[in-house]
């Protein structure tokens, strides 16, 4: 059994940290539409699928 589920979305800062990009880069990638984002209330998710298409090259 796994202790650690993967998360199902990641705040930009995460999303930082797990993927080796920068913030700015980051939300170029969303503004280009090769990166989804959603706002739950003031904070924006990454949703891992999303940033995983991405590093997979699928984006």
């Amino acid at each position: 059994m796994q202790c650690n589920p993967e998360p199902l979305a990641y705040s930009v800062s995460e999303a930082c940290r797990v993927s080796s990009l920068g913030k700015t880069r980051l939300y170029q990638l969303i503004g280009e539409g090769r990166l989804e984002a959603r706002k739950v209330g003031k904070r924006t998710l990454i949703p891992a699928a999303s940033l995983r298409a991405l590093i997979d090259g699928e984006a």
